[in-house]
């Protein structure tokens, strides 16, 4: 017997081998792919700069191109977590500087990607003349720009929906700052992080041809990019080019969400605050990292690194003293001695401080001059605040349409995928690509569809904006869906609730926090999506629909930076008077009746 089970065991490990190996080449593989885009980002952070890139139409230069636009679309997402993880902290436990926190993340999200665009390329091209990195630096600043504004609202509002009792819990073990940000905040709001960083990124991707192909006046800026691939394609009515770009965004979004989202989707199940129940979601490369030896011995090895390093910092502790028997402990008066730094530590935050404040007011002031030369009212170019206000008000009415018509049919579905794990595996990637995909790409096969089905391109450009914004209240919802606590769902079943009740006393109250921010920031996507959707310019014409967006694109076209200033100024001001007047109101409302804070 004792033969047999030894015989099965080997011949279980010689069947298991092979997965193991493949498992180890698919690691190194990958491992490999990431070091050769960082040495290809290396390369074209570092090369020359160039007054007017050309951009190749060749479907060779399409692989190169594609996985350029993927290492800043990434670079844009490090940048914004870092960003969304500091500032949601700091707002959601410092409550005076919440007021201007919070109020300060409306502006920056009210302003129009074409708002930042001219400045910063400016900027970076003034203090990197000869070399790519200027306008690298612009670019992915510009995708941070789009991804950001999404995940800070989303953390922030994860946190402040925190169940006391966990709070408590944390008092109880007299957990610090640090533990409690990283054993209770980050893991609470794990799963709303994650869906609202794969919105974030679906959300850079929509301003990618605006980005890598931007023209200011005469100076025409290009990085080479499946963006302005597509751009250029686009500019010479080459459709197997446009057509090619197409497949290779569809291609590059799949593996995106197969080997990185998909992943990290699975992995944040572990985060909720109930025991699963019912079919668990898959991912085939978890599997295979599993398997992979070289992974784990990896892992491993980092592990006891850590391990390594938490003992001794406790011993250093523990034999560090101040001569009466104390620890050295970084709060002590001794722990503080001998460190010259700290000086410079406690100084640093104000020089900061005193620097954007430096440069604040010098904005201000430059601001005001660019204000002051638009003219009230001009009735020869019709570039004047007369215009800018009655170009506000036809954009509202888009954009609130847009963001309706998104409600309509996003609530329903993002509850009835969320509250399915099965239906979650299987629509996940095929509602990641499709938000994904730059809606831009699309405008013009929209546009001629409109013009086909004879509707006015005033009203039809609607459609265009929903391609961008709806996906931010689907993603929001679905993240609400998921959340919902199986408690609640096990009372449902127990007093027989029929499915009018569930969705009305369970699903819609539980999905309304997240709901409201789906709505937000869908709403600023929208404001957003004016400047590409009121002003496309295709070979056959120019499809123009007057409005905000439209007024931007075109002051941006011809340098007309006072036009331009106005419409930035007026987009965020009012945009951030709605939040005010509307949304806080939502906010609260959720906050006060439909959190699950309690």
């Amino acid at each position: 017997m004792a033969l047999v089970l030894t015989y099965t065991k080997r011949v279980r490990e010689a069947l298991k081998a092979p997965t193991r190996i493949v498992a180890d080449l698919a690691f190194l593989a990958f491992a490999a792919g990431v070091l050769g885009l960082l040495v290809m980002m290396g390369k074209q952070v570092s090369a020359q700069y160039t007054p007017k890139v050309e951009i190749s139409l060749s479907f060779l230069a399409l692989p190169k191109y594609t996985l350029l636009s993927l290492g800043r679309g990434f670079a844009a997402y490090v940048l914004s977590l870092l960003f969304t993880l500091v500032y949601g902290t700091v707002a959601a436990h410092n409550h005076r500087a919440e007021k201007v926190m919070i109020p300060a993340l409306d502006v920056l999200q009210a302003i129009p990607v074409l708002g930042f665009l001219p400045g910063v390329v400016l900027a970076m091209i003034r203090i990197f003349p000869t070399r790519e990195i200027g306008l690298e630096i612009a670019c992915v600043v510009m995708i941070f720009t789009a991804q950001v504004w999404n995940m800070t609202f989303s953390f922030h509002g994860s946190l402040r929906a925190i169940p006391q009792p966990l709070h408590e819990v944390a008092a109880i073990h007299r957990l610090n700052g640090w533990q409690k940000f990283r054993l209770l905040e980050v893991p609470a709001s794990m799963i709303g992080l994650v869906w609202n960083s794969m919105m974030s990124m679906a959300g850079g991707w929509f301003f990618l041809t605006v980005n890598e192909a931007f023209t200011l006046g005469d100076h025409d800026y290009r990085l080479p990019g499946i963006g302005s691939y597509m751009n250029e394609a686009i500019n010479q009515h080459n459709r197997p080019a446009m057509i090619a770009a197409i497949i290779a965004m569809v291609i590059m979004i799949v593996a995106v969400d197969q080997l990185f989202w998909r992943p990290i989707v699975v992995w944040s199940q572990r985060f909720r605050m109930e025991e699963l129940s019912g079919e668990e979601q898959q991912s085939w490369v978890l599997d295979l990292l599993r398997r992979s030896r070289i992974y784990t011995w990896s892992a491993a090895a980092l592990e006891a690194r850590r391990q390594h390093r938490h003992r001794e910092k406790a011993m250093a502790v523990l034999v560090g003293g101040d001569g009466n028997g104390e620890a050295a402990t970084p709060t002590s008066p001794a722990g503080r001695r001998g460190r010259p730094g700290n000086a410079i530590a406690a100084m640093l935050p104000w020089l900061v401080l005193a620097l954007l404040a430096v440069a604040a007011i010098w904005g201000t002031i430059e601001l005001v001059r660019l204000l002051v030369r638009l003219p009230i009212h001009d009735a020869v170019k019709h570039e004047d605040w007369l215009s800018v206000v009655l170009a506000l008000g036809a954009s509202f009415l888009r954009t609130t349409g847009a963001v309706a018509l998104g409600a309509l049919w996003t609530l329903p579905a993002g509850i009835m995928i969320g509250r399915s794990p099965k239906w979650s595996s299987r629509l996940q990637p095929i509602i990641q690509v499709v938000a994904s995909f730059p809606a831009p790409m699309l405008f013009p096969i929209v546009t001629m569809a409109l013009i086909v089905l004879k509707i006015p391109f005033t009203i039809g450009c609607v459609a265009l904006m929903l391609l961008g914004a709806q996906w931010y209240i689907l993603f929001n919802v679905i993240a609400g869906a998921m959340a919902i606590p199986s408690d609640l769902k096990e009372v449902a079943n127990v007093y027989r609730m029929s499915r009018i009740e569930r969705w009305r006393r369970l699903y819609l109250p539980c999905v309304f926090p997240y709901l409201v921010t789906g709505l937000v920031t869908a709403a600023g996507g929208a404001w957003n999506a004016t400047i590409v959707s009121e002003f496309v310019q295709l070979p056959s014409g120019t499809f123009v629909a007057f409005g905000l967006g439209s007024l931007i694109s075109k002051a941006t076209a011809e340098a007309n930076y006072s036009l331009l200033a106005a419409g930035v100024v007026t987009m965020a001001i009012f945009v951030v008077f709605l939040n005010r007047l509307f949304w806080k109101r939502l906010y609260r409302l959720a906050e006060e009746r439909y959190s699950l804070n309690v």
